[in-house]
């Protein structure tokens, strides 16, 4: 089964070959998603990585979690499931 983990703390102008060729020395990768901002389109500085094989997938996460990428240290660890969006929200309307 494929592993998801997180990448944080990227330069933003990386993309999704370049994080691609990275963890790919470390094992056979399926997908890689730079996350972006809707409205500038530039990168959010954290991506997620999908590799085939968990071992090879805890290696990349002990090799390349703290190294260095475009001048900032780079966070990597195994993604959290999302937590369903519970909703809600809102309140805060002014009371007369």
């Amino acid at each position: 089964m494929a592993k998801r983990i997180y990448v944080g703390s990227l330069p933003y102008s990386i993309d999704d070959a370049q994080l691609e060729q990275m963890f790919a020395q470390h094992g056979q990768v399926s997908s890689v998603q730079v996350i972006m901002d809707r409205d500038t389109g530039q990168a959010k500085g954290f991506a997620f990585v999908e590799m085939v094989n968990d071992n090879e997938a805890e290696v990349a996460i002990k090799q390349l979690d703290g190294t260095q990428l475009g001048g900032r240290t780079i966070v990597v660890n195994e993604a959290k499931e999302r937590q369903p969006n519970r909703g809600g929200g809102g309140g805060g309307g002014r009371r007369f």
